[in-house]
């Protein structure tokens, strides 16, 4: 993996918008996601998650065999649970009443209150092996592998909608099936070349769901529970081709009852990775680079701070960018530090808004790179 040795790196979360023809082939839209991204000034760039039709977690559909599609049997799905949605009960019924909580292009992903329930009710078994070769290759054939990330998703994010299990004898093991079935396709990606961005949004955000509930110990150890299962699907694969991102969901709502950085911080180091990205740009966030005054970043790891923001369409100065990089900076070291994006800009930021972010990303970067002595 690059790190920021010469000047401050720039990359992003993965998710990108459509491109404005949707009926072009895929590659000619990948070609089109490459470029612009170039043209953008991000150095460590993917396909925009194009391959996976822009979702992280419905592309997993289908991917691992021993599943059931059954109806939820709790009383309400979890997307719709939490603190959050209780204290603002207001706020998403008109967000509700709407349809969604994003940007609504003609292409874009209405707000989904629901998704497919999968019980497990046999042996876990990947078998997405022709439609992960496809990803890999659009990519592959496109970027050089020192410049390229492909994302995939944690077993924890995937657990929320396959909770329920039928085959295994206790959660434990099957939490370890589910992981085993990941294992596949983490080591297809990093035996490829390429850097392999796991990306783990719900194990935060179900702070507010179960964990608050649960009390911090409790929650943090199930958390824990849950990395570990990670780490052990990524045994194989070299710490220095991870990256590793989380955040608080990020749907476009108050957030006022987000699991704390300080609460989570050091279980993020726990994830074996050379990078991490999380949350840093938006006004709920912002303030936890402080974290870094009194956490040490362990030897050889990176970090990737948002430090441009998909929750609301003003775009960043640049100079605002380079003020936040400087902070990260001075607390962790500047060859430690690669800017990126709070989370992704696809379905939930105009297009024109999220590459005119993308390119002040890039400028606050190189503004950043000269103020702390880089040549």
């Amino acid at each position: 993996m690059r790190r920021s040795a010469g000047r401050i790196l720039t990359t992003h979360v993965g998710s990108l918008p459509d491109p404005d023809d949707m009926s072009a082939p895929l590659a000619a839209r990948v070609d089109e996601v490459v470029r612009r991204q170039r043209e953008a000034g991000i150095d460590l760039i993917n396909e925009g998650e194009y391959t996976k039709g822009g979702d992280w977690l419905s592309y997993m559909d289908g991917r691992i065999a021993g599943y059931t599609e059954r109806e939820e049997a709790a009383a309400r799905p979890m997307l719709t649970r939490g603190k959050d949605r209780e204290e603002f009960a207001d706020f998403y019924q008109y967000a509700t009443e709407r349809g969604t909580l994003f940007f609504t292009g003609k292409q874009s992903v209405q707000m989904r209150t629901k998704r497919p329930h999968y019980v497990c009710t046999g042996p876990l078994k990947y078998r997405a092996e022709a439609e992960l070769a496809r990803e890999i290759d659009m990519l592959a054939s496109r970027v050089a592998p020192e410049d390229a990330f492909l994302t995939t998703t944690a077993p924890a994010s995937l657990e929320v909608y396959r909770s329920h299990n039928e085959h295994y004898k206790t959660d434990e093991e099957y939490l370890y099936g589910l992981a085993e079935a990941m294992r596949v396709e983490y080591e297809t990606i990093a035996k490829a070349g390429l850097v392999l961005q796991v990306d783990d949004a719900w194990l935060p955000a179900l702070w507010d769901r179960i964990g608050m509930a649960m009390g911090m110990a409790a929650y943090r150890k199930w958390c824990l529970t849950r990395i570990e299962a990670l780490n052990h699907a990524l045994a194989n694969v070299p710490e220095e081709q991870i990256r590793y991102h989380l955040c608080w969901g990020s749907w476009h709502g108050p957030h006022a009852h987000d699991l704390e950085m300080k609460d989570f911080v050091d279980l993020m180091l726990r994830v074996k990775a050379q990078a991490y990205s999380f949350e840093a740009a938006n006004a709920r966030h912002e303030h936890e680079y402080a974290v870094w005054e009194t956490v040490k970043l362990p030897a050889g790891k990176i970090i990737m701070p948002g430090v441009i923001t998909h929750s609301t369409d003003v775009v960043e100065h640049p100079e605002l960018v380079s003020q936040r990089i400087q902070r990260f900076a001075a607390l962790v070291g500047k060859e430690n530090v690669i800017a990126s994006a709070d989370c992704g800009f696809g379905g939930r930021s105009h297009p024109q808004i999220a590459w005119a972010k993308l390119k002040a990303l890039a400028e606050g970067a190189a503004r950043a790179s000269k103020a702390l002595g880089y040549r």
